[in-house]
This record gives structure tokens, C-alpha cells and sequence, in this order.
């Protein structure tokens, strides 16, 4: 490949957009300049009472969604009524919360809720810019009403556990802990059915 289209293959910018949401307002000029050098589209909110309005748009791919909005409460409950809010919308966008607190129970509760995605600050920009990336892929293959790979009238419960087991390890960076909470079975359980499928 040429050094040509080597330097414009690298500056090609995602056709989404996306939408952040953070009461810090130098945060949200950090993340709409490292966003921006890779999706087209990047909003910012400082003021998550203007989400409804955003989203009526229908336009949103996804959101990037702080956990709190209140200095004087700091256990994400604030983050988790708003995905509650957006994740009850019609054909919501995906939602990637983040936070200064790498609280587990709290990404559990989060990703029961529906969140897609977790991230703790400080972040890494290519890190971010790919859980946004599978978030909305994600978002993308339930909208098409087909599972990646095999559909999924065609797994078997084997078949299916094991791609669910997969995902949840996947989606908590093979932490047993958080993957067995976001499945709602026990550590041993997991445990146990990683060993039955090769995991």
C-alpha cells in the first residue's frame, strides 16, 4: 500500500454519530477532539435533560454516557436513570457509560440495564473508539434481527450458551467475577460451563 493511501486509509472517519454526555465541560471538548479525528458526527451535551430532545432526531448511532451528574452523589445513579431513559426510547442507540470509578457492581448493573459497554476514566482513545465501534455493530446486527454467524433458529441451546458465555467474557475483559454477574449465575457456575465448552 502506498504511503498515500496509508495516510488516508488512517484519516477515514466512521460514518456514525455520536453523542456525548458529561457535565464536565473540558472533558467534552477532550472527547469531541479525539472522537472527532474518527466518526463524522460528534455532539456534546453538558446537560443530560436535553437528551429527549437529541435523540427525537433519530440520528444518534450511539452514546457515550457519563455516570454522574451530581458532585454531591457519586454512585452512578444518576447515569443509570438516563440509560434507563434512552435504552426505553424505539430503536435506542447504543450506550457506552463511563466514569472515574471502576466500580464492578455497578458495570453489572449497568450492563443488565442495557448498556453495551463500560469504560473507566482516564481512557484510552483507541480503546474507546473500538468498544464504540462494537457497540454499534452490536446495535446494528440486533436492529437486522439476525445474530452474527449462525441465526439463531438454527443453534442448539449448546450452541447458544456458549456464544452467550463467550460474549459476557468478552464484554468483561474475561473477568469471571463481572462476566458471572452479568450472565446471574454464580462464579462457580461459570466457572464449571467454561471448562464444558473449552472456554
Amino acid at each position: 500500500m502506498s504511503q498515500t493511501k496509508l495516510f488516508a486509509r488512517m484519516n477515514e472517519k466512521y460514518d456514525y454519530h455520536i453523542l456525548v454526555i458529561d457535565d464536565n465541560v473540558a472533558l467534552l471538548q477532550t472527547l469531541k477532539l479525539v472522537l472527532g479525528s474518527r466518526f463524522k458526527r460528534v455532539g456534546v451535551l453538558s446537560n443530560p435533560q436535553l437528551i429527549s430532545g437529541v435523540l427525537n432526531s433519530g440520528n444518534v448511532d450511539a452514546v457515550l454516557l457519563d455516570m454522574n451528574f451530581d458532585a454531591r452523589k457519586l454512585d452512578g445513579s444518576d447515569g443509570l436513570f438516563w440509560l434507563d431513559n434512552i435504552k426505553s426510547r424505539n430503536n435506542p442507540p447504543a450506550v457506552v457509560l463511563i466514569t472515574a470509578f471502576g466500580d464492578i457492581d455497578l458495570a453489572v448493573e449497568s450492563m443488565k440495564r442495557g448498556a453495551d459497554d463500560f469504560v473507566t476514566k482516564p481512557w484510552d482513545n483507541e480503546s474507546l473508539i473500538k468498544k464504540l465501534l462494537k457497540a454499534i455493530e452490536k446495535r446494528n446486527v440486533a436492529n437486522g434481527g439476525e445474530a452474527a454467524g449462525v441465526p439463531a433458529q438454527f443453534q442448539t441451546i449448546e450452541e447458544a450458551e456458549r456464544e452467550k458465555i463467550a460474549k459476557a467474557l468478552e464484554t468483561a475483559k474475561n473477568n469471571m467475577t463481572l462476566a458471572a454477574g452479568l450472565l446471574g449465575i454464580s462464579r462457580r457456575t461459570l466457572y464449571n460451563k467454561m471448562q464444558k465448552y473449552g472456554l
